[in-house]
């Protein structure tokens, strides 16, 4: 059989027992093969030959073992009308992506260290970490920039909370992700790409007079200045927990909720009604937080003690405070005041949401002479 690998004479001092040498391609390449007797060059040439000619010069030159995954890579993109070269280039950007970038835990931890060295409150740092957390859970070990959007989107709707919930987790996981791309972890923040959770409208969830009546003489002697302010003031959940004896001034009769405090970022005053001085008279202190910590379990002990634990409404104190306010003063710009909201979204849900009878109970609820039980009658 005729080769078509040339058999050339080879001669070198150092390698006196190879005399002869085949040239030819390997992997594209070029190579050589050097051999004692021309037997066996001969022997290896024709082999090379046969190659050929089964496999064509382009396949005796591309190893089997490629070809093999080439084959498999090409069945699976091409359905999608791809080529294994687009596959490549595609994956060569994540590559490129990623190798720069960070887990979500390192990010977090790194999240919470700044935040922190910043000045940001204990309250603020506490709330990020649980909400970065439970992210954790699932994507901890995933690196920054592989997470889509689509899959914070399927995480959050899978979350059992409500609209609300969803939507500060969703904006707590934005600033990581910010932070990220501000550090060249990752080229875009994903939750830009998560639809905001909207609560559905409709009537607001409020607690009745006789429920308010119930839960405060449900309340212990630690938590029922959380319950009295949340219920008359109207301070939201996150500013009551980070409410300061020092900022409830009775003498004045004001709530101060301090700009780095509140929601809005804005400083604002609510006016201490008759009822909640009366509250929070055998209660007050010069300063100190009015919710100690660690009281969560005692906040959920009154609402078992109450019968309201299963059921109770969102944001249950700040809408009965501003649905039982509104028919008193009145005037819609000054409970937006009082509540650090528009007054488009006090008219919108707080309009004629309760009967002037039943607010004027409301706020008549006050404690019997001995502090502890409600006076029932009054609220009547």
């Amino acid at each position: 059989m005729r080769t078509q690998f040339k058999i050339r004479s080879y001669a070198d001092s150092n390698r006196p027992l190879l005399k002869f040498v085949v040239n030819f391609k390997d992997d594209g390449k070029r190579a050589r093969r050097f051999f004692g007797t021309k037997k066996e060059a001969e022997t290896f040439a024709q082999q090379k030959t046969i190659e050929t000619i089964n496999q064509g010069t382009e396949g005796a030159e591309f190893p089997t073992e490629l070809r093999v995954l080439a084959k498999k890579a090409d069945a699976i993109v091409a359905p999608f009308g791809k080529t294994i070269l687009d596959a490549a280039e595609f994956f060569a950007a994540h590559l490129r992506r990623v190798t720069g970038s960070r887990s979500f835990s390192d990010v977090a931890a790194e999240v919470l260290a700044t935040r922190k060295a910043d000045g940001a409150s204990a309250d603020y740092l506490r709330d990020i970490r649980l909400k970065f957390d439970a992210f954790a859970r699932t994507f901890g070990e995933r690196m920054v920039a592989d997470i889509t959007a689509k899959e914070v989107h399927d995480w959050l709707r899978g979350l059992s909370v409500g609209a609300v919930s969803r939507y500060t987790t969703r904006s707590r996981l934005g600033t990581l992700f910010s932070f990220a791309r501000r550090q060249g972890y990752a080229e875009r923040n994903p939750i830009e790409d998560v639809e905001r959770a909207k609560e559905r409208s409709g009537e607001i969830g409020i607690l009745t007079v006789a429920q308010t009546a119930r839960l405060l003489e449900s309340a212990s002697a630690e938590t029922l200045p959380y319950w009295s302010i949340g219920a008359f003031a109207g301070l939201r959940s996150a500013e009551l927990e980070r409410l300061d004896w020092a900022e409830v001034d009775l003498e004045a009769g004001l709530i101060e909720v301090k700009a780095a405090k509140a929601k809005t970022g804005s400083r604002r005053l609510i006016p201490i009604s008759d009822n909640l001085r009366e509250w929070l008279m055998a209660h007050a202190k010069a300063s100190g937080p009015v919710l100690p910590i660690g009281a969560r379990k005692k906040l959920e002990a009154d609402r078992d003690r109450a019968g309201m634990r299963e059921n109770w409404p969102q944001n249950a104190l700040r809408h009965s405070f501003g649905s039982y306010r509104l028919p008193v003063i009145g005037d819609t710009a000054r409970l937006a005041l009082e509540m650090g909201n528009s007054p488009s979204i006090v008219f919108r849900h707080y309009r004629e949401l309760v009967r002037p009878k039943d607010a004027a109970a409301f706020w008549k609820i006050a404690p019997a002479r001995d502090g502890k039980v409600v006076s029932i009658s009054r609220a009547a």
